[in-house]
């Protein structure tokens, strides 16, 4: 009897010991995952505040939470089951539907930067024709959800790709971890971004120069603020896109471009042996840049033709 008790006891603490390597493994791919993703994440973070613009600040959160909601929405009803159906029964369809997204990626970003260079257009005034509150926000989380949808499915489609060869389960649990902290920490950014200001304002009135020198200082940090947000989010997504359009290249054994910025990154860090990991990763971010930019000045040059059309 004791014999036998010690081996379940056996059994049991091999069996939890498996449990907890698991959840060791679910969280270390889910935090690959998430870091294969930040390019977008950071995007994601960089586009969302310019939709609360025009609205009163005691309106701001409350639409931010909506459209956290339908973000959350986006993933678990929508994107978390269609990639755990396309890893079942289609899993050749991953590099192709990556490299599309990777593409569309590009060519958002080759559209900010020609906007950029044009001159672009100011939101806050877009805002004000319209007539009612209400429709504004509305317009505004309609169309923030929209942009999410897209963004989320990039997030979701390069976490899969980062898991696809662990167990279905695993990367049900993954995706689903991702979803929910990424939804959360960049909504709780963005949170934070558009009420800055506010912040800055109330502690301006504050009676300690102090504070009042940090309120004035956040103040006159956001819109600057908001524009480092902007170059960082376009040039990560020229980065991401451009990456998944590399990455897709070679699995599909076309290694003249992958070979190519492979054979720079390897040789910099050798030249560099002291900080060769950074020197690899920084050329291989710029080689997918500048092919991320190549790609979408393309895509941005066609469409535009065929408006003219």
């Amino acid at each position: 009897m004791a014999s036998g008790l010690i081996a379940l006891l056996d059994d049991v603490a091999g069996i939890a010991k498996l449990a907890a390597t698991s959840m060791d493994d679910v969280a270390a791919a889910a935090g690959k995952a998430g870091s294969k993703a930040a390019g977008v994440v950071i995007d994601d973070a960089a586009v969302t505040p310019r939709y609360v613009m025009g609205l009163t600040p005691d309106r701001e959160l409350p639409i931010i939470w909506q459209i956290a909601r339908g973000s959350l929405r986006n993933k678990l009803l929508f994107l978390l089951p269609a990639a755990l159906l396309l890893s079942a029964f289609a899993p050749w369809l991953l590099p192709p539907l990556l490299m599309a997204g990777g593409a569309f990626l590009c060519f958002e970003a080759a559209e900010k930067l020609l906007e950029a260079m044009q001159g672009g257009h100011d939101v806050a005034q877009e805002a004000l024709v319209t007539h009612s509150s209400v429709e504004l926000e509305q317009q505004k989380v309609s169309g923030a959800i929209r942009t999410d949808f897209i963004l989320s499915g990039e997030i979701m489609a390069i976490a899969l790709g980062t898991v696809a060869t662990e167990p279905l389960w695993e990367q049900a649990v993954i995706l689903l971890v991702v979803a929910i902290l990424i939804t959360g920490g960049v909504y709780g950014v963005v949170g934070l971004i558009v009420k800055m200001d506010d912040i800055g304002l109330h502690l301006a009135e504050r009676s300690s120069a102090m504070a009042r020198a940090v309120g004035r200082g956040l103040v006159h940090a956001m819109p600057v603020l908001m524009k480092i947000l902007s170059v960082v989010g376009t040039a990560a997504m020229l980065w991401v896109g451009g990456g998944l359009i590399v990455h897709g290249l070679h699995e599909f054994h076309l290694d003249l471009i992958p070979g190519a910025i492979h054979a720079v990154a390897e040789g910099a860090a050798h030249a560099l042996p002291a900080v060769g990991p950074a020197v690899d990763w920084l050329v291989n971010a710029i080689g997918s840049g500048i092919v991320g930019l190549i790609i979408g000045g393309i895509i941005v040059a066609l469409l535009h033709l065929f408006k003219k059309h």
